[in-house]
């Protein structure tokens, strides 16, 4: 239980969950300005309805005052018996509250009560439409209450005023028609707002779908713990879109490749082949294929570079690359590589010495014992000779196990391997400079060997030459092979460039040259007396010569 609640607390806190918080502030947004919205349209309603009932009001009121019948009504001596029956059916058809018509002093002539026919009009709001002649809109306090009214002077012939006509909407009558619309509104808006709430747990859902179902306090915790890492490594990273266009890159990357923090802007959108031309990313991304530990030269630095694809669900978004120089992990690396010449040293005399362990058995079973005595004095003879003259003329030990392991290795292969009598090498080299001629003595013997072990088995030839006499070391190693062709001789210490088949081709020569010229050397290639390709390593001296 302690130990669950010390992984608990871990964790950011967390006190409302994302998918809660967006439910909420985007329901909160869709109620706020739908409430906003419905009240304006309410206040819009009404006053749009207010102003047709007095557009519909004033409409009729001019109308009836210009009926020819009512203007002569006026000249009568009881003008309500008539006008009270003209405007009753215009009343019912136009379904208005009240149609009242009174003379010039107000007078009703007609009413839809005949108990206020004869009393004056209430409102004290026909001074306008009498005086003045006006047609207007009003809303007074009348008989049957508070009303929308339309009034219209009428005139004689003659062109003076003899009455008015007012035409009322009680004001309950239209708050009614005005509810029920806004009844009909809230329940449209009520269902939008429920809509909008579903679409918000929608896109809640949807949105803590991708993001993994992680809170934002987590993304940010998770984002800076990452970043942290990313810049704390040792290890160059590089994130690639496949389409080939860098994405991230962290400060040890920067510092590689440019030797100094850079912006974004310096590397971000750049294809990956501008700042690593010698990797075919496209290739590995289309063939969803990775590699690990694949040597690389980065301008005078060479790097172990591994690459893995990036996948959303099944898909392939992208690349990751790590790299770091080679030379931090040269310690290492070179105690490896000793132990591993070592090995294959060990490895080629006993898988050797186990075969001439055959030959004579088979040569006692046959009781050729004469036979036996001769092959064992030969080998011994050979063996001792290889050996005093490694010894003799070799004074690094090291230098001397890997010519001895890729002897042993060219027997097993069938190749006659052989050294110049003339070869010395009793100069001291430093550290560095030992390193070197060990990765390129085995770079070039592996090639020659490789270059003749097709060939017919009296043409395997590889032939090594070294001395130390004068200021400089020299190395040559040259084969019985094919050769270099003309037109690759400009290209063959060029990385990715090779003349063999297969892939993950082209490194050693590459890696090798650029050795060779980290110690201020040369590697040459030239035409060997023995029909295949010769390399020339010179090595300019800086150590002490033992024979000093």
């Amino acid at each position: 239980m302690r130990k669950s609640s010390e992984k608990q607390n871990i964790r950011p806190r967390i006190r409302i969950k994302l998918k809660a918080k967006m439910i909420a502030l985007i329901s909160i947004l869709i109620v706020g300005v739908f409430i906003i919205f419905a009240l304006f349209l309410e206040n819009f309603i009404e006053d749009t309805m207010e102003e047709q009932i007095g557009k519909r009001a004033l409409g009729v009121a001019t109308s009836v005052a210009n009926i020819p019948e009512l203007r002569e009504a006026f000249q009568l001596e009881n003008p309500a018996a008539v006008i009270q029956d003209i405007v009753a059916p215009i009343r019912k058809g136009t379904e208005a509250e009240f149609i009242v018509v009174g003379n010039t002093e107000s007078v009703r002539y007609s009413h839809p009560s005949t108990n206020h026919i004869g009393k004056r009009m209430v409102g004290d709001d026909n001074e306008r439409a009498l005086k003045d002649g006006e047609s207007y809109v009003s809303v007074e306090e009348g008989s049957l209450g508070l009303s929308i009214r339309g009034k219209a002077p009428v005139f004689s012939d003659e062109g003076e005023i003899i009455g008015v006509v007012s035409v009322g909407f009680l004001n309950d009558d239209i708050q009614k028609v005005i509810a029920d619309q806004n009844h009909s509104l809230w329940i449209t808006l009520f269902l939008i707002i429920l809509l909008g709430v579903l679409g918000a747990i929608f896109i809640s859902h949807y949105i803590k779908k991708l993001l993994s179902n992680m809170e934002p306090e987590e993304i940010s915790q998770l984002m800076i713990e990452k970043e942290a890492i990313l810049q704390s490594t040792h290890e160059g990273i590089i994130a690639v879109h496949n389409n080939g266009h860098i994405t991230m890159m962290n400060a040890q990357a920067q510092q590689l490749l440019f030797k100094q923090r850079v912006g974004e802007k310096d590397y971000s959108g750049k294809l990956i082949q501008e700042i690593i031309p010698s990797l075919n990313i496209q290739d590995f991304l289309h063939h969803n294929r990775s590699f690990y530990d694949r040597e690389a030269i980065l301008g005078e630095k060479v790097v172990l570079i591994n690459q893995t694809p990036m996948y959303n669900e099944e898909t392939i978004i992208g690349t990751v690359l790590t790299f770091r120089e080679k030379t931090e992990l040269e310690g290492v690396i070179h105690e490896l590589s000793r132990v591993k010449q070592y090995a294959n040293t060990q490895r080629a005399q006993t898988h050797e010495f186990s075969n001439k362990l055959y030959t004579i058995l088979g040569l006692l079973q046959l009781n050729q014992n004469q036979e036996a005595i001769e092959f064992i004095k030969k080998e011994s003879k050979l063996r001792q000779k290889w050996q005093r003259f490694l010894t003799d003329n070799i004074a690094d030990p090291l230098i001397h196990a890997i010519l001895q392991g890729k002897f042993n290795q060219a027997n097993e292969l069938g190749v006659n391997m052989s050294i110049h009598p003339d070869s010395q090498l009793s100069y001291r080299f430093s550290e560095e400079e030992k390193d070197v001629l060990l990765t390129a003595l085995g770079n070039l013997i592996e090639n020659a060997i490789e270059a003749v072990k097709d060939q017919k088995p009296n043409n395997r030839n590889v032939s090594i030459l070294f001395t130390d006499i004068g200021e400089d070391v020299l190395v040559e190693v040259e084969d019985s092979g094919p050769g270099i062709a003309e037109s690759d001789i400009p290209w063959i210490f060029e990385q990715g460039f090779s003349t063999k088949n297969g892939t993950h081709r082209g490194i050693g020569l590459a890696l090798t040259y650029q050795a060779v010229q980290r110690i201020e050397g040369q590697l040459i290639l030239e035409e060997g007396d023995l029909g295949g390709a010769c390399f020339i390593m010179i090595i300019p001296k800086k150590g002490e010569d033992t024979d000093a």
